[in-house]
């Protein structure tokens, strides 16, 4: 029987999928990424693993469903992750899917497979306090490999569902997480992420630190790059930052979600942080961290947010200087304070506002790259081109088309002689 899993969402998301595929071909399953618009599976397994970060999430996900079933009649369709936990009444009512369970307890993959006889089953189990003890020793077709070491959230910002389908703040603990990160470099990657639904809390559930999760990663030969995925700033201390520095393996590329740079957008988003703070954590990292790349996710209609507003965010973006910044307008939750606010913004508004942020951000990703011309850099070989050429990233994740065809997975410096359309071209 051979089992396929579409993913949707994070970084987290896509570690599961992999946690939850080594699970099935432990019972004996072959196992693939599907693909939309692939031939019938017939009466294969199809997995969606779901994301509810936003109401436009939901409704691709609604529309996905009813095209995998249209296109695969027979198949046995799983639909599980954060959409089923945070909203377990309307998955329920998602027909199209015949086993509908949620993040909680993917360990139970292989068990509610094995129990399906035709009637649909929804089990939507609540998370407990331990981190799941789920492991990877393989990411099929990747370069790098996602270690996830932390789950949960605590924050309860007002516009965000994320702690109601992930749970409080979980830690896997530091020897598992040494134990995974030495298989996967056994298995030959050479640059591993760390990744967790509020990653900068790891540990605080046994008394460490995010820093102590690099140290041990970083002590594992064979890795020489280790990545970190995206981050809450209010955590990001000077001692940890400090620590961090101190590992020469550690890339100098910081994903530092924001959201505004308004402080009273942020205060109306309840953010653990202000501008202020932001901008002192991003002077930090900077000052420890050479070539040092900051990248961040910005919210732009958040309700409330004035014209005025808008701008400071727009300022504050513009002097940090980001070298990628992920843009999305607010979306909806249903269940949060934010959904129910007043001041909800326009749908032309808050398109607007993204034109402008987003033109913003290539324009400093553009400024940032261009600072390489005529340098030598290291570059992660990826992506073999039809034209000869190869695509990969630098440490601090800085996109280069190399010169010649390079395997995939191997290490070349290059001098980069242009910048164009947001990538760096060398030879």
């Amino acid at each position: 029987m051979k089992a396929y899993f579409y993913t949707l969402g994070c970084k987290v998301n896509q570690y599961e999928s992999r946690a939850m595929a080594v699970l099935l071909e432990a019972d004996g399953y072959e196992t693939a990424v599907y693909q939309a618009g692939q031939p019938d599976i017939g009466e294969g397994i199809l997995l969606i693993n779901s994301c509810s970060v936003t109401g436009e999430s939901d409704r691709k996900l609604r529309q996905l469903l009813r095209r995998f079933r249209r296109d695969n009649p027979q198949a046995l369709i799983v639909l599980s992750g954060c959409m089923p936990q945070a909203y377990p009444d309307k998955a329920s009512a998602l027909s199209d899917a015949d086993i509908v369970t949620g993040n909680a307890k993917r360990a139970d993959i292989v068990r509610l497979i094995r129990a399906y006889r035709g009637e649909r089953i929804v089990d939507i189990p609540q998370h407990t306090p331990e981190c799941e003890s789920l492991s990877i020793g393989h990411f099929e077709g990747r370069t790098r490999a996602y270690l996830k070491i932390e789950d949960g959230c605590n924050q309860f910002c007002s516009y965000c569902i994320i702690p109601y389908a992930r749970g409080r703040v979980r830690s896997k603990p530091l020897a598992e997480v040494k134990q995974e990160a030495q298989r996967l470099a056994d298995a030959g990657y050479t640059e591993l992420v760390l990744v967790g639904i509020n990653l900068t809390a790891y540990g605080r559930d046994h008394g460490v630190t995010l820093a102590d999760a690099v140290e041990a990663v970083c002590d594992i030969d064979g890795l020489r790059r280790v990545r970190l995925g995206s981050l809450e700033p209010e955590d990001m201390t000077a001692e940890v930052i400090a620590r961090l520095a101190a590992q020469p393996k550690l890339c100098p590329q910081f994903h530092l979600s924001l959201q505004s740079g308004c402080d009273a957008t942020l205060k109306r988003m309840r953010r653990r942080y202000d501008t202020a703070m932001y901008r002192d954590i991003c002077n930090q990292l900077k000052a420890a961290f050479t070539d040092c790349a900051l990248t961040s996710d910005v919210m732009v209609g958040f309700p409330g947010e004035t014209e005025e507003e808008f701008e400071q965010s727009l300022a504050f973006v513009k002097e940090i200087g980001f070298t990628k910044i992920h843009v999305f307008p607010y979306s909806k939750r249903p269940g949060t304070p934010a959904a129910t606010a007043s001041g909800q913004v326009t749908r032309q508004q808050k398109a607007e506002r993204s034109r402008r942020m987003i033109a913003l951000g290539e324009r400093l990703a553009e400024d940032f790259y261009r600072h390489y011309v005529g340098r030598e850099i290291e570059v992660l070989c990826e992506t073999p081109c039809d034209d000869g050429t190869t695509d990969g990233y630098t440490a601090n994740y800085t996109p280069v088309h190399v010169a010649g065809c390079w395997p995939s997975g191997c290490f070349v410096t290059a001098t980069v002689v242009k910048v164009q359309n947001g990538v760096c071209y060398a030879i």
